[in-house]
């Protein structure tokens, strides 16, 4: 007798295959199997002919899914139905929420077993979980399923019946989505505040006191007995104090003024206050609270937060990430308390056992919070994980841990002082006792406050008590506009809003960068003329499309169909096909939406028109000569975009570029230019003899009216042409690239090996001596150069004769062949690492399309449709996305007569 089970990734099978019987073979499916067609080559010739053909959905037919089995998934279908074969049971154990159910679904109906199935769940992969779950098995549920048909079907219907619509009316390529829409939608009402912030300035004071030989802060809060104000006392919008509030505002002129009348007085403690305060820890991690606390944190994204989690999951590390619960299970109340009663002794346990409860309705996914696995917690430092993936690790253990541990007690002192009519506040606060803080602290979204929490210490005062001013000092202020999102702050106004749900948050964020809705830099979201363009058609259009509440609903009536409370196919019929449904909308709203009006950004305090172009966003402007269009440099924000900009790019279309002077020996104009990617400088003009000038860009942070001739002259010198390489012969040059200054090492045919120049070295005084020496320093971890030295080398590869070696990368020791590269398990080490092994796991890899060569991302434009954010969270979040099956005998479809007939056919 022997059991086939089926799991969705190989790492997964590698994991559960250690704790099953001999007799059982694991195999991976490698996510889904199946899939709504992709692109027109996918649509089987018999629907070919069929308008709905295009949306992969038979809207006339009770939206009938077209489902197909993708190029790359047929070996692997193949191989599963061959495993199948000498099987007598079969076991469906893909993971346990919507994705896994869904998967396990269509494998059922691609295999068609004949033999006892069953359907295992677990949310961690340790071998008491495995073998608890073997005895625990249960039926596919089919609400699920269809809960998750209903949303993939749903996503399909808005990405592509939406997106040729921005085709034709902004720009080829663009996207829609049901979620990611709503998302970019947050990102562009944020820039428009920051449009319309409007700056206020203020002044108070700042002392230095001292009591006992203890030193302390003290800022100015009233004069007088009025209110000084401060930041929150402005309105945003005006850059004035708010209408009816009661305080002074000073200026510079007034802060020193009323400095100089209170140095050197005495000062005097009027008011002591203290306040005991306790804190209890945060619950432990859902998918969300994860993503953020780890992009504040570790600075990951949530697309790359969820990649190591899914890794530390599926090798039986943590339980499973995607779930909305932040509860524990006994077993792991029980585990986390031994933790804290071993490490940090009895008095830091809470009382009682903390029991925390899910408040959203949503929360469906799995039914525990994201933890440690087992029940015994490993400490991080006994796992044997490094690198990010400890980091990670060490995150969650230290959250799980600190949601049993005893409540922080803490106590805040306010000290009022007074000096003539001048009131000063001092805050401290002193930690009595620190509970779980001696585990974990939360981090913040706020950029200026601290990730740890400490302790502000107050000398001992009392009312009466004359501190010694050490020093005093008037200090302006600015306001700053509202900050914009970050993928943590994104991520928790999403949940807060109700919109998506967690397990979707990451493949969101990735498809909103990815298509070109916005910039992730230094950590902000920051949204493009193009997501401008865009939302504000949708907001004018198809405003229920892009309303968080409106979005909101449509999630509970999916978690609704999961849990039977509401019926699909009545739903998807109003949506879609209704008197108010989205087809009918689009159909009608297509010939009121003008094209050039679309493509047009509408800015505030911005004569010239913002206009998006096939190749970006552009100027435009009417001018005594006629019409005039100036490219918008891609690093120029919306919310930056000023008169000032606006004038210098016209004028730069018109007059002609800035002339800083000539160049000392060709005798040749050097002018400051702003193009597409920024300030730069050219040698010459443009003509029909010159048709590409000798340019160089500035480097980054470098203001274009800060260029010298000197300096322009410097930089139109690179590449600099350092020496020879004394060892290879081959030439080292200094140069400026995407990411910066650089030396690099140009070896022709072998390769170019290149190094980052850091100050106080400069691109344009580097020598030779120093150039080596950087390149003689090992590569940093973000690059994967050809030529970095391997682990091991194992040899040729059988068929292309390539060579593959191992590496050391920012996650571990990997193997790499061509343009692929695979991952060593944990459990595999360097030295005992073979040929074979590498083989099979290449195998592995290009087989889930692993490599650069099997990306699907540039398709012709014979492209159905725009790819829905659907069709992105498959290859973002886990590379599954719901998928089922036409059941047809003959042909490729079949009508659904009636719901009854569609759920009786999804029973197992």
């Amino acid at each position: 007798m022997s059991t086939l089970v089926i799991v969705e990734s190989p790492t997964k099978a590698r994991t559960i295959r250690n704790f099953l019987p001999s007799t059982y073979r694991v195999e991976a499916s490698m996510g889904h199997v199946r899939d709504l067609p992709s692109s027109a080559e996918e649509i089987p010739e018999a629907v070919k002919g069929e308008k709905w053909a295009q949306l992969g959905v038979n809207v006339e037919a009770d939206f009938e899914p077209l489902y197909v089995i993708p190029k790359d998934k047929k070996k692997i279908v193949k191989e599963l139905k061959d495993a199948l074969k000498d099987a007598t049971e079969l076991i469906l154990a893909t993971d346990e929420d919507r994705e896994g159910e869904s998967i396990s679904w269509h494998l059922l109906q691609i295999l068609k077993p004949k033999v006892p199935i069953k359907r295992m769940v677990f949310h961690e992969i340790t071998r008491e979980a495995i073998r608890d779950a073997l005895t625990h098995c249960r039926d596919i549920d089919n609400r699920v399923v269809q809960a998750q048909e209903t949303r993939r079907i749903l996503d399909r219907l808005v990405g592509y019946t939406l997106s040729p619509l921005l085709w034709k009316k902004i720009a080829w390529g663009l996207s829609a989505g049901r979620v990611q829409s709503v998302a970019v939608r947050l990102l562009v009402r944020r820039e428009r505040e920051r449009r319309a912030f409007r700056q206020g300035s203020y002044w108070d004071l700042k002392a230095l006191l001292e009591k006992g030989k203890i030193s302390f802060d003290a800022k100015l809060v009233t004069v007088g007995n009025v209110k000084v104000a401060n930041g929150s006392d402005f309105d945003e919008n005006t850059g004035q104090i708010i209408a009816g509030r009661r305080v002074l505002l000073l200026n510079e002129e007034q802060a020193r003024a009323l400095l100089s009348r209170i140095q050197n007085k005495p000062w005097t403690v009027t008011n002591l206050e203290e306040r005991p305060v306790t804190r209890k820890p945060s619950p432990p991690f859902t998918t969300s609270t994860l993503q953020q606390e780890a992009n504040r944190k570790l600075r990951l994204g949530a697309r790359e937060t969820m990649r190591i989690a899914q890794g530390l999951y599926e090798r039986g590390f943590i339980t499973y990430m995607r779930t909305d619960s932040v509860h524990l299970s006994e077993q792991a109340i029980e585990a986390a308390r031994s933790c804290v009663q071993e490490l940090y002794g009895s008095e830091y346990l809470s009382p009682q056992p903390r029991k925390y409860t899910t408040k959203s309705k949503g929360a469906q996914e799995a039914h525990e919070a994201i933890r440690p696995a087992g029940s015994t917690f490993r400490t991080p430092q006994q796992t044997g994980l490094d690198g990010i993936d400890f980091r990670l690790y060490d995150l969650i253990w230290k959250r799980t841990v600190a949601s049993q541990m005893a409540d922080s007690r803490q106590t805040h002192v306010t000290v009022l002082t007074q000096v003539e009519d001048a009131g000063f506040r001092s805050s401290g606060k002193r930690i009595d006792f620190p509970g779980f803080l001696r585990a974990y602290v939360e981090g913040s979204d706020d950029p200026n406050a601290a990730l740890e929490d400490q302790e502000v210490i107050l000398p001992a005062l009392k009312v009466g008590d004359k501190p010694n001013c050490k020093d005093l000092e008037a200090v302006g202020h600015e306001t700053q506009p509202p900050a914009r999102y970050t993928e943590a702050s994104l991520v928790k106004m999403l949940e807060s809003e109700g919109v998506g749900r967690p397990s979707t948050y990451a493949s969101i964020i990735g498809t909103i960068v990815d298509r070109g809705y916005a910039k992730l830099i230094a950590n902000a979201l920051i949204p493009t003329f193009t997501a401008f363009a865009v939302t504000t058609l949708l907001e004018t259009h198809f405003p229920d499309l892009v309303d968080t509440g409106f979005t909101s609903r449509m999630e509970q009536t999916l978690d609704e169909i999961a849990t039977g409370e509401a019926k699909w196919l009545p739903y998807l019929q109003k949506f879609y096909t209704g008197e108010t449904g989205l087809a009918t909308q689009v159909k009608e709203q297509e010939s009121q939406i003008d094209a050039k009006v679309a493509r047009t950004v509408v800015l505030e305090n911005i004569s010239a028109k913002v206009c998006i172009g096939k190749f970006g966003a552009y100027l435009e402007s009417e001018s005594e000569e006629g019409l005039v269009k100036a490219s918008i440099p891609q690093d120029l924000t919306p919310a930056d975009l000023d008169p000032e900009q606006v004038e210098f790019l016209l004028k730069q279309k018109t007059e002609g570029p800035e002339k800083l002077g000539l160049h000392p020996e060709t005798g040749e104009p050097i002018y400051v230019l702003i193009g597409s990617y920024g300030p730069y400088v050219q040698l010459g003009e443009v003509s029909e003899t010159n048709k590409k000038p000798k340019r160089a860009s500035l480097p980054k942070g470098t203001d274009k009216d800060s260029v010298t001739l000197d300096m322009a002259v410097s930089l139109l010198t690179l590449p600099r042409l350092l020496g020879t390489h004394p060892e290879t012969g081959a030439k080292v040059q200094a140069n400026l690239g995407m990411y910066g200054p650089y030396v690099v090492h140009d070896q022709g045919k072998v390769g170019k090996d290149y190094r980052s120049i850091k100050p106080p070295d400069d691109v344009l005084t580097i020598g030779l001596d120093r150039a080596l020496e950087l390149l003689s320093q090992p590569k940093a971890a973000r690059g994967r150069s050809k030529s970095a030295t391997p682990l091991k080398e194992l040899g040729a590869h059988p068929e292309s004769g390539e060579l593959i070696n191992v590496y050391d990368g920012r996650y571990g020791p990997y193997v790499k062949h061509g343009d692929i590269n695979a991952s060593l398990s944990k459990d595999e080490s360097v030295e005992n690492f073979t040929l074979q092994r590498a083989l099979e796991l290449l195998a592995t890899k290009e087989a889930a399309g692993g490599g650069k060569s099997s990306s699907k991302s540039k398709k012709s434009t014979k492209t159905v449709a725009a790819k829905s954010e659907t069709a992105t969270e498959k290859t973002a979040a886990k590379k599954t996305t719901a998928k089922k099956t036409t059941t047809a005998a003959k042909k490729t479809t079949t009508k659904k007569a009636a719901t009854a007939t569609a759920t009786k056919k999804k029973t197992t």
